[in-house]
């Protein structure tokens, strides 16, 4: 296909540049000279020949006339993946314009190459592909509306990324990252273009992708489309529903997942005992800790736990402390946290023995999670050194991106942002991202100069994130 495109485009080359030869002819053939009798006119400068067309000119830009005028589907779809590559934005019309293109195939094809144009103006066309008859255009539209805010488009990992949400079959539910960096504004027409492809019962997984995509932009104006599609039937678009919400966290949509409690569906009722806890819906700690106690399901148990666990309230901390001893390491890691954000100090001791026999990494993560919320300061250097591990590092920032917004403990953190290791300092760059405050401006200057290009990318990142806090903390100057 590629060798009979690569022909097309020399016939195409080898026309146009004829036409331009004979164009260039007949400017240069001077004209007849005029009879002496006849008056002139007054002298003016002779006119230039006609130009060359410019080779990069969109009008003339052979993949342009193959997208147009290719008989073969293959090779307009050839010449739309080629536009993508070259990334010259006067292309962009002609792309757009390819959108009505008879071939679904050619059609993404457009999608894509109009999304490697990181450009507002390829926004309107992306949102016009998300309602295409074609369920694979709609599914890769939907991608690329949130790749662009993202960063990650379809063909460089985007599937990957959008199908790591969190792991079911470990039974425990694990922070999805898959969201934008605090302060980036994502175009309301977008948000439209994606509540509108959720709601298109013509695919489900168009759906699926726009339930997904509206939580990693932390679109709030959907959370009462996200809690409808949370009750709908397809099971997958449910969870996909109750996945974003839990990114966005708007607490008033955690009432009204409680019913979800009850659904006769294992897995959204898993997952809901999730989201109720971490939309702080105190309404559900009754049905949660009733879960707990008597459902005979064991996966239904550790959900329900997990739930219990992001509450946090001190009426479940005989609950944890009893589930410290549990046989199950997840109700075990469940109890630890459960106990970090109760905070009791009457747990101290129970917290330090079941921390001098536990074995396994996650569980022991989880109770020094808690006792560092409770001040102890060797917990605390061994969650920060969590930080440097692949396999346990991404926990152990989220456990202390939540200890970080509480003022008082921000400051402990920053003596580690001199830590050796890379990692760490990476990684404590994000907790600030998402946890820091003006004081955690100058601790990053320093790190915006580190000699580690990952980590010198991050510090900037999160200054960037905490200006833009800060920024929207300010009240509105009066008139």
């Amino acid at each position: 296909m590629r060798h009979s495109f690569r022909l097309a485009v020399l016939i195409v080359l080898f026309l146009t540049l004829s036409r331009a030869s004979a164009a260039w002819g007949q400017a240069s053939i001077p004209a007849p000279a005029a009879p002496a009798a006849t008056p002139t006119a007054p002298a003016t400068p002779p006119a230039a020949p006609a130009a060359l067309p410019a080779a990069s000119g969109a009008g003339n830009n052979p993949s342009v006339m193959l997208l147009k005028q290719g008989h073969k589907d293959s090779v307009r779809a050839e010449a739309a993946r080629s536009l993508g590559k070259d990334g010259d934005p006067t292309t962009i019309p002609a792309l757009a314009a390819a959108l009505s293109d008879p071939s679904p195939k050619v059609r993404r094809e457009v999608v894509l190459a109009l999304a490697q144009f990181h450009r507002q103006d390829v926004l309107p066309p992306l949102e016009q592909a998300s309602k295409d008859l074609d369920d694979d255009v709609r599914v890769s539209a939907v991608q690329c509306l949130v790749g662009y805010y993202s960063g990650v488009l379809p063909g460089s990992g985007f599937t990957g990324l959008m199908r790591r949400t969190w792991q079911r079959a470990a039974g425990h539910f694990q922070a999805d990252d898959s969201r934008i960096d605090p302060g980036i504004t994502v175009d309301p027409t977008v948000i439209t273009a994606l509540i509108a492809a959720m709601k298109d019962t013509r695919s489900n997984a168009a759906s699926r992708e726009s339930a997904k995509g509206l939580g990693i932009l932390t679109a709030k104006q959907a959370v009462p489309d996200l809690v409808a599609a949370a009750h709908a039937s397809d099971p997958d678009l449910a969870r996909e529903a109750l996945n974003s919400l839990a990114k966005i966290k708007d607490l008033d949509s955690g009432p009204k997942l409680v019913d979800l409690l009850d659904s006769p569906n294992k897995d959204i009722k898993r997952d809901a005992c999730v989201t109720v806890g971490i939309l702080r819906a105190r309404e559900a700690l009754p049905k949660l800790q009733a879960l707990f106690e008597n459902d005979a399901d064991q996966k239904d148990k550790v959900a329900a736990m997990q739930g219990l666990a992001f509450l946090g309230d001190k009426v479940s901390v005989p609950v944890f402390t009893k589930a410290l001893w549990s046989d199950d390491k997840d109700i075990r890691q469940g109890a630890g946290e459960g106990l970090a954000r109760a905070a009791d100090p009457q747990s101290l001791g129970e917290l330090q023995r079941a921390l001098s026999v536990e074995k396994d990494a996650s569980p022991k993560l989880a109770m020094e999670f808690a006792l560092a919320a409770m001040g102890k300061e060797d917990a605390l250097n061994d969650l920060v050194s969590s930080l440097g591990s692949k396999v346990r590092g991404d926990v152990g920032r989220a456990y202390l991106t939540e200890l970080a917004r509480n003022p008082a403990f921000l400051p402990k953190l920053y003596p580690y942002l001199q830590s050796p290791d890379a990692g760490i300092r990476k990684r404590l760059c994000t907790v600030l991202m998402y946890s820091g405050d003006q004081g955690s401006l100058q601790q990053l200057d320093r790190l915006e100069h580190d000699p580690d290009s990952d980590v010198a990318a991050a510090a900037l990142r999160a200054k960037r994130a905490i200006r833009v806090r800060l920024d929207a903390a300010q009240p509105a100057a009066k008139p």
